[in-house]
């Protein structure tokens, strides 16, 4: 755990002698614009989220293509700036990466913002909240498993970001968006990070790789990326499912009975289905994983409205069934528990929020019948607001017209949340504890062959909070642990490829707040871990991600204004497979960057 900065000892005076009762909200967001009048900072600096160069990150685009440039100001309320789309022409590429540009000036709250090609989302995305000086930030995504929009012309981009600009809340954000297209050919790792790569899946026997054909699945060294190329085919179509376009196409949930769907008829020659889910939490949810139970607040007469406990689960709804779930990773936005924690390093998927995805494949048995079909999004205890929306992404077999397909086995998701309460006063423990397991398994019988799909899903969370000293001293752990293993398996029961990926992301934090010398006034000290670890294999390539982040700090507010503080934040960051390896350490305090090292080396003791 860093240090924890020095607090003045005016400040310790001045709560020493208040007998206010602090807010109880202490998992909340906050601005810097009155903290920044007095600290200024260097003029447009750079914030930053930690990931791992692209695998072609070191090649010459083979096209660059301004798409996007736009100022949101006073947007609030207004339908997405969008502007024209066509790929360059006369330009040979394989790969694409959406290259984002954001500066900002004056004083703001953070905001979400989404990017959509022909409705189907490419980007979900938060703001850095900026200082009088002004900062700016870059993104570098891969989206070339979009290919098959971006091949397409005379297409619609839309950009959405809700933003309010007044006396107070002077900043604007001005994005400039870049297609840069590579023409890597088969040399890239196809595997999509955060995401379960289940379209990446190497097959076993040379026989059966001659059979199912080149594209499909070719594995070889990249001398350039010295890296296990996975060749991945992008989706020969995808649908989006979403909302209308006049509201930012996500979906906005509400309320646990929310369910939001599109109907969709699924061509007859779909041999394979994923779809890829989309999803941030605001408002009253922003700190889902820290609402205590509505008993706790209605029996201490709270005037907050962020409870329901803390389970959320996000449910992918096909027809009346449950085809898989998502707990989603706790993105902490730049306003969130304590501002001061970063700049310039934002927490982890801030910039890059990911997205989820749930093999379909299995169930196509029940969506080649000719059709319409309800594919629909809710969110299991929420509050006010979430915003949903998937891709479905669908692979076509060109050599015929229809497909066979039957789903033989499906086993309804058995799940629990199990909670438990005690609490007198403001003082309490509450735990929560939940699981879902998914199994379902269906064959195609295709030109590619007939080839059995399995798909288990297990997800297990826990979590506890704890009030202390009048409610004042919150503590938050909470863990999610995911499973998942897809195998497919020839029509003489040959094993085919075998994938499977287990990702943690625990996260810990404990927040101590108390009066300050006048009214509405507080000092809240916090010390935060957040972390995402992920362990893969498919077929012989094996692959690991460790994430960590640490931070302390203490701030003086007034409602939820900043008004003095400090803060510092330690980030480690390695990936590592069979070939190659990255990693990188940085450190930051009181807004500056301390330390920055990066490596391409991997220890022996840690070699997969």
């Amino acid at each position: 755990m860093p240090p924890l900065p020095l607090i003045p000892l005016c400040l310790i005076f001045f709560v020493s002698f208040s007998s206010a009762a602090p807010p109880l909200d202490h998992q909340s967001r906050f601005t810097k614009h009155k903290f920044h009048l007095n600290n200024k900072s260097d003029p447009y600096q750079q914030y930053f989220e930690i990931t791992r160069p692209l695998p072609f990150h070191n090649l010459i685009p083979s096209c660059i293509l301004p798409v996007f440039s736009h100022i949101f100001d006073n947007t609030i309320g207004l339908p997405p700036a969008t502007a024209d789309y066509s790929p360059p022409w006369n330009c040979t590429w394989s790969h694409v990466v959406l290259h984002l540009t954001v500066t900002s000036s004056g004083s703001q709250y953070d905001r979400i913002a989404g990017v959509w090609l022909d409705g189907a989302e490419i980007l979900r995305t938060s703001t850095a909240e900026p200082t009088p000086e002004g900062v700016f930030w870059k993104i570098s995504k891969d989206i070339t498993r979009y290919s098959s929009i971006l091949r397409q012309g005379n297409l619609t981009l839309s950009v959405m970001l809700e933003n309010v600009v007044n006396e107070v809340y002077t900043g604007v954000y001005r994005f400039d968006l870049t297609f840069l297209y590579y023409d890597v050919g088969r040399n890239y790792n196809g595997s999509h990070g955060f995401n379960f790569p289940l379209s990446s899946l190497p097959l076993k026997q040379k026989s059966t790789t001659r059979k199912l054909g080149e594209n499909r699945v070719i594995s070889k060294l990249n001398s350039e990326q010295n890296s296990l190329t996975l060749y991945d085919k992008p989706a020969d179509l995808i649908i989006p499912i979403a909302g209308i376009e006049d509201e930012g196409f996500w979906f906005r949930i509400e309320k646990a009975s929310d369910l939001k769907y599109r109907g969709v008829q699924i061509p007859a020659n779909t041999y394979r289905a994923v779809i890829e889910v989309y999803v941030s939490f605001h408002g009253n949810d922003e700190f889902w994983y820290s609402n205590p139970p509505d008993s706790y607040i209605e029996l201490n007469n709270l005037h907050s409205k962020k409870g329901n406990g803390a389970y959320r689960e996000v449910l992918v709804m096909l027809d009346d069934n449950i085809a898989g779930s998502v707990i989603p990773f706790p993105v902490i936005f730049t306003g969130g528990i304590n501002p001061l924690f970063w700049e310039p390093i934002v927490s982890i998927g801030a910039f890059d929020l990911p997205s989820y995805d749930i093999e379909l494949t299995p169930f196509l048995g029940m969506l080649l019948d000719g059709n319409v079909h309800s594919f629909g999004l809710r969110v299991v205890d929420a509050i006010s607001f979430w915003l949903v929306n998937a891709n479905l992404h669908l692979w076509l077999d060109d050599n015929v017209k229809e497909v066979q397909a039957m789903t033989y086995k499906y086993i309804a998701p058995s799940s629990g949340v199990d909670r438990e309460s005690k609490f007198h006063k403001l003082d309490g423990k509450f735990e929560t504890e939940g699981k879902r397991k998914t199994k379902v398994a269906g064959w195609v019988n295709s030109s590619l062959g007939n080839l059995t799909t399995s798909v288990f899903d297990k997800v297990r969370y826990e979590n506890t909070i704890k009030f202390k000293k009048n409610g004042r001293h919150k503590t938050v752990k909470q863990e999610v642990k995911v499973n998942r293993k897809l195998r497919i398996l020839s029509d003489n029961g040959t094993v085919i490829s075998v994938a499977t990926v287990e990702k943690k992301y625990p996260l810990k934090i404990t927040s101590k707040t108390s009066a300050g010398s006048t009214e509405n006034t507080y000092l809240v000290i916090t010390d935060l871990e957040n972390s995402l670890t992920e362990e893969q294999k498919i077929g012989n390539f094996s692959s690991s991600l460790d994430n960590s982040q640490e931070s302390s700090g203490w701030m003086f507010v007034v409602g939820h204004d900043v008004l003095s503080g400090a803060a510092t934040t330690d980030q480690s960051y390695t990936y590592q497979d069979n070939f190659s390896c990255y990693s990188q350490k940085v450190s930051a305090a009181s807004g500056k960057l301390k330390s920055n090292s990066t490596s391409l080396l991997c220890s022996s003791s840690s070699s997969l």
